[in-house]
């Protein structure tokens, strides 16, 4: 599971696959960067965007892992 970003100066039409999920992505889901790394989750600490899309996929992937 990797996360979404968008290019930049593309207005959401460029995605592309990024290194890790944003610090702000995991604090939206309750997770710390700690606990997404021994969930087997990236962390890309520089990356300072939010995208909705992929605190859904954190979403599901945490239901995954707890049911």
């Amino acid at each position: 599971m990797w996360p979404t970003v968008y290019k930049p100066g593309t207005n959401k039409k460029g995605k592309k696959i990024g290194r890790g999920f944003s610090l702000g992505e995991l604090k939206a889901v309750g997770l710390n960067p700690k606990k997404a790394l021994k969930l087997g989750l990236r962390v890309d600490k520089r990356r300072k965007s939010i995208h909705q899309e992929n605190i859904e996929l954190l979403k599901t992937i945490l239901k995954k892992t707890k049911g």
